[in-house]
């Protein structure tokens, strides 16, 4: 099979751990930056280049798209999507995920538990939205962000003002969130692959710190998960209609909040605390793939479950409008038959 990793640099733990993985099992795995893609939108022939020479075929796409360059990597990988190429989560999934607001909101809507969320917008509504998340310490987040760039505590009413009144002035949009307080600085990482919690961990957030992630020296140790947070993690998965994630979970007194869920997680970590093969994981779980959309092609009606979702209020409305029309139109007459003439 042939597998190419979309990845800013081939050099990356992650990255490499894909292409050594796919060797291993037999596959020819190629890395391209996305930034390099030239994307040529045309009438009812979408393709793509790769510098000067037409992207080479592959028989699946992983997608690895950072935060920086979320806006084109996700043009990338719905173009492939468009060229009839599997990608092993799509665009409309990685965008759920990536925006905090949108998948807290999704979340929510198929009951799953998350902190207490606020979106704020004007100077005047601060209290109000303080007193939905319980007040102070709160959690300031930029909607886009990843590996804990952008989540910020505050401390005092006056302090969240002025974080947001800054964050504001430059453009962002961000939310306010309820400090868990019970999780003291340390959260679970589930790594899930195909709808399988396979890797998990216990982050604790170095002293000082309240982020957990690693990247912020956070510490990891490999756990078995509760049976709670294994559903919670998967159901979150299924929502933003992810094949591969990390979802990050707070423990609270009431059970797992998930926190945040991530379409490009990073390896290192988990595999180092687990000892557990994740890329391999990931491999296996784009083979299946691949062989199930090329089972799936040509089938009338099979349609993207995660855009289906997002397409069905829309239709529905449209339908109940049309509906109302209809209802409103004036009945014609009921047509009457004349007798024949014997």
């Amino acid at each position: 099979m042939r597998i190419l990793i979309l990845s800013r640099s081939p050099a990356l733990y992650s990255t490499s751990r894909l292409v050594l993985a796919a060797r291993a099992r037999g596959h020819v795995a190629t890395v391209a930056d996305p930034l390099d893609f030239h994307i040529v939108v045309s009438r009812g022939r979408p393709s793509m280049f790769l510098g000067s020479q037409v992207v080479p075929e592959a028989d699946i796409i992983i997608p690895r798209i950072g935060a920086s360059i979320t806006n084109y990597g996700l043009a990338v990988v719905r173009q492939f999507d468009m060229m009839g190429v599997p990608v092993l989560n799509t665009s409309v999934a990685i965008a759920r995920s990536r925006d905090k607001l949108r998948s807290i909101q999704l979340l929510t809507k198929k009951d799953i538990d998350v902190p207490k969320t606020v979106c704020a917008r004007t100077p005047d509504s601060v209290e109000l939205a303080l007193s939905f998340v319980g007040g102070t310490p709160a959690i300031v987040k930029l909607q886009q962000g990843a590996q804990g760039i952008g989540t910020m505590i505050a401390e005092t009413p006056q302090a969240v003002t002025s974080l947001l009144e800054t964050l504001w002035a430059m453009g962002q949009d961000i939310i306010l969130q309820e400090y868990i307080a019970e999780s003291k600085g340390r959260d679970y990482r589930a790594i899930v692959v195909g709808g399988r919690v396979i890797a998990a961990m216990r982050r604790q957030a170095k002293k000082g710190e309240f982020r957990s992630n690693l990247h912020r020296g956070g510490h990891g140790v490999a756990v078995e998960l509760d049976r709670r947070y294994r559903i919670a993690a998967i159901a979150a998965t299924k929502v933003m209609g992810l094949e591969v994630a990390g979802v990050d979970m707070l423990e609270a007194k009431t059970g797992p909040k998930i926190l945040e869920i991530n379409s490009s997680p990073g390896l290192e970590g988990i595999e180092r605390a687990s000892g557990i093969d994740v890329a391999g994981a990931i491999i296996e779980q784009a083979e299946k793939y691949a062989e199930r959309r090329k089972q799936r092609n040509g089938r009338p009606g099979t349609r993207d479950s995660v855009m289906e979702d997002e397409r069905r209020p829309r239709r529905l409305r449209a339908q109940g409008e049309a509906a109302k029309e209809t209802a409103a139109e004036p009945r014609a007459a009921p047509r009457t038959r004349t007798p024949r003439a014997r």
